[in-house]
């Protein structure tokens, strides 16, 4: 069994918090796949039970305030008989830019309250996936930041995010982070797909005036253009409406 934990803070004063894009994450693995069971209390937290592939995976959103995540991470894989590693935490990054992610296995909290909780209850050799809200530039404002609402326009950026992580949550549920970050990585920035290696001579910067190496217009081209067109319907458009507040939204 696999356990995919998403972090935020309970209650409906927090639901729109950037803090709480675990929660979503894990909403939008819930909602798309028909195989979990309706959210039920338990390890002092909400649960919910299904396959992910061929994995048996429970989801777990911690129903204590972000500083106590590890409470609910902890009577989980002790009642499971689970590992570390088997555990992915969903949670949310000031030191990435929106809507960028990066996994990783191991290491410090990095001054997250969720993951300082977590690895206080259950060492810190289990699976991160961050998700990136951007920094708001200064120390003194980090607090107001991350308990603050998402704003209509993340909807552009957040939306994609979840959709193609919930897309392909059998990979992470497999163990097979790699090929989870490389679909992600694709899906949300096509472009990258099909910019063609640099060559040495492309490295270096042509002089002022003149154009530089064959090929490397296109690639800056490719590098500003965006061809993905983002949904703007559908359940998940719907919950992102809900939550952000977005009434004009189509």
């Amino acid at each position: 069994m696999r356990l995919i934990v998403g972090l935020g803070n309970p209650g409906a004063k927090y639901e729109r918090n950037r803090h709480n894009i675990g929660f979503l994450a894990v909403d939008e693995i819930h909602r798309q796949s028909s195989s979990f069971a309706p959210w039920r209390a338990r390890f002092q937290g909400q649960v919910s039970e299904g396959l992910l592939g061929s994995e048996k995976v429970l989801l777990l959103k911690p129903s204590t305030f972000m500083n106590e995540s590890g409470r609910a991470v902890g009577e989980a894989i002790r009642f499971y008989k689970l590992q570390p590693d088997d555990v992915v935490v969903i949670y949310d990054e000031l030191d990435l830019p929106p809507a960028k992610f990066r996994m990783k296995k191991g290491g410090g909290h990095g001054g997250h309250n969720g993951l300082r909780s977590i690895t206080a209850h259950i060492g810190e050799n289990y699976r991160r996936l961050r998700l990136g809200i951007g920094h708001p530039g200064e120390k003194r404002l980090v607090s107001n930041y991350v308990l603050g609402d998402f704003a209509k326009a993340d909807r552009e950026w957040l939306e994609p995010l979840l959709d193609e992580i919930a897309r392909h949550a059998d990979l992470l549920a497999a163990g097979k982070d790699s090929q989870f970050s490389n679909k992600l990585t694709l899906a949300l920035d096509p472009e990258k797909a099909k910019r063609p290696a640099r060559t040495s001579t492309e490295t270096k910067s042509a002089p002022s005036g003149k154009p530089g190496p064959k090929g490397q217009s296109h690639i800056r081209q490719a590098r500003q253009t965006k061809t993905a067109e983002l949904p703007k319907k559908g359940p998940m458009a719907e919950m992102l409406k809900k939550l952000l507040g977005n009434k004009d939204a189509t």
